[in-house]
C-alpha cells in the first residue's frame, strides 16, 4: 500500500507543479523556499524499497541516473522560466513553452529509465521517482531564488515589464480597524 499511497503523492505533486507553473507567481525569497522538497527526499528516504536487495548495483546505477536527471530537469527548468521585477520591486516568475518541453523530456526520460530497469529485472519503487522529483523541485527553487536575488529591486529604467495577467482587474482588500 506505501507504494500507491506514493504514487499518488508523486502524481500529485506533479500536477500541482505543472498546473501552477505557467501562471505569474512572486517568487518566495524567504528562508523556507526548500522545505517543501527536503519533505518530499524525506518521505522518499524513508522507504525502505528504494534500491532492489537482488540487483543492488543495477538498482543504484538507474538510482543515480534518476538523480543525475532529477538535477538536469530542475536547472533546465529553472534556466527556462521568465523572471522579472515589478515596479514595486517584487520578483516575478513564469514558466515558458520551453519549460513545459523540459517536463516533457523529463519524464520521457523517466519512462525510459523505468523501461530499462524493468527490462533487466531491477524491481523499482516509487520512492526512487519522488526522490528524483524532490532534487527536482530543490534544484529549480534554488536556482529560481538566485536568479530573483541577482535582480534589481526596482524596474528597468524603461519602467516595468510586461507580464501574464497585465490588464486584469486587481481585487484589493480593505483592512478593518
Amino acid at each position: 500500500m506505501p507504494g500507491l499511497v506514493n504514487a499518488l503523492l508523486i502524481v500529485a505533486v506533479v500536477v500541482v507543479v505543472i498546473a501552477r507553473q505557467f501562471r505569474a507567481r512572486p517568487v518566495a525569497t524567504g528562508r523556507r523556499w526548500w522545505l517543501g522538497p527536503v519533505i518530499l527526499a524525506v518521505v522518499a528516504l524513508r522507504e525502505p524499497g528504494i534500491l532492489d536487495a537482488h540487483h543492488r548495483t543495477a538498482s543504484a546505477l538507474l538510482l543515480a541516473t534518476e538523480m543525475l536527471v532529477g538535477l538536469v530537469m530542475g536547472a533546465a527548468w529553472a534556466w527556462t522560466t521568465r523572471v522579472w521585477t515589478e515596479a514595486d520591486g517584487v520578483v516575478w516568475t513564469r514558466s515558458t513553452k520551453a519549460s513545459g518541453l523540459v517536463w516533457f523530456a523529463g519524464i520521457a526520460v523517466r519512462v525510459g529509465l523505468y523501461a530499462v530497469g524493468a527490462a533487466i529485472g531491477v524491481h523499482q519503487d516509487s520512492a526512487a521517482l519522488m526522490l528524483g522529483l524532490a532534487l527536482t523541485l530543490l534544484v529549480r527553487a534554488g536556482i529560481l531564488v538566485w536568479r530573483a536575488q541577482s535582480l534589481p529591486s526596482a524596474a528597468p529604467a524603461g519602467g516595468p515589464t510586461r507580464a501574464y495577467g497585465d490588464g486584469m482587474a486587481r481585487v484589493t482588500r480593505k483592512e478593518g480597524v
